[in-house]
């Protein structure tokens, strides 16, 4: 890798932090790189999830005031995130690319459809709760344990719009604000990054080079995007969201 890649490499991970604490699918930004300096695809994937869970815990760190009172659900989401992001580890050395690569599109989608709708589709919900005189789950009952399996299975297997899929299932799941539940992405992205990372360091090979470059700038990319996240409105929350996320889908296509 020259001084150039390296660089590149670097800011690739800065970006990646930002954006992964702000919304998620920061491997938009550090996979493409990784590729162009040479690396095999599942060798660059999986330095990049090693790389990036040191980003994952400075941006958890950035958003600790979200998640005061938030126990009982980082622990139940969490242990759901576990599952599901091993099994996508175990799944990106077992199955070849194309298995998921046909799907992904039109999940990252559905996912931005519910983004945009989620203020209508939650207050929807909730009249539909109060004619039946019933309450909404307090941790969005099993629909949403279910689709935080799934998202945290495609996270271990490959990442992109990862976030985009958490927000969307929790902000129209779960009756609170979209920073709070933007805190707790964070920590589901870090659990799963994290439980794959550590099962990547005994069975798939990676460029330490390329670890330690995307671990420097995560980490300084997960500071800087929890300083913007946390200033931005519901409102341009969701837009950036919605930006990313189109990004995702058209360069998914394009690959």
């Amino acid at each position: 890798m020259s001084i150039w890649e390296a660089l590149a490499v670097f800011a690739a991970g800065i970006g990646a932090g930002t954006i992964n604490v702000i919304v998620g699918s920061g491997t938009l930004l550090t996979f493409p790189v990784l590729l162009a300096t040479g690396l095999p695809p599942v060798t660059a994937n999986v330095s990049n999830t090693l790389g990036l869970v040191t980003g994952n815990i400075s941006g958890v760190v950035g958003y600790r005031r979200e998640l005061r009172g938030q126990g009982r659900r980082i622990a139940l989401f969490g242990g759901t995130a576990l599952v599901g992001g091993l099994a996508g580890a175990v799944l990106l050395l077992a199955l070849p690319s194309k298995a998921f690569d046909t799907i992904v599109p039109a999940l990252i989608g559905l996912a931005l459809v519910l983004v945009v709708l989620q203020p209508r589709l939650a207050r929807a919900l909730a009249r539909r709760h109060e004619r039946n005189g019933t309450e909404a789950p307090a941790h969005g009952g099993p629909v949403l344990l279910i689709g935080l399996l799934l998202a945290s299975a495609y996270g271990g297997y490959f990442g992109a719009a990862q976030g985009v899929m958490y927000l969307s299932l929790m902000g129209l799941l779960l009756n609170d604000q979209l920073q709070r539940i933007n805190a707790l992405k964070n920590v589901l992205a870090l659990v799963v990054n994290g439980v794959a990372a550590l099962f990547f360091l005994f069975v798939a090979s990676f460029d330490w080079k390329a670890v330690l470059l995307i671990a420097a700038g995560s980490t300084l990319g997960g500071q800087l995007g929890a300083g913007i996240g946390r200033r931005l409105p519901p409102t341009a929350l969701r837009g950036v969201i919605v930006a990313v996320g189109v990004v995702a889908i058209v360069q998914m296509l394009l690959r």
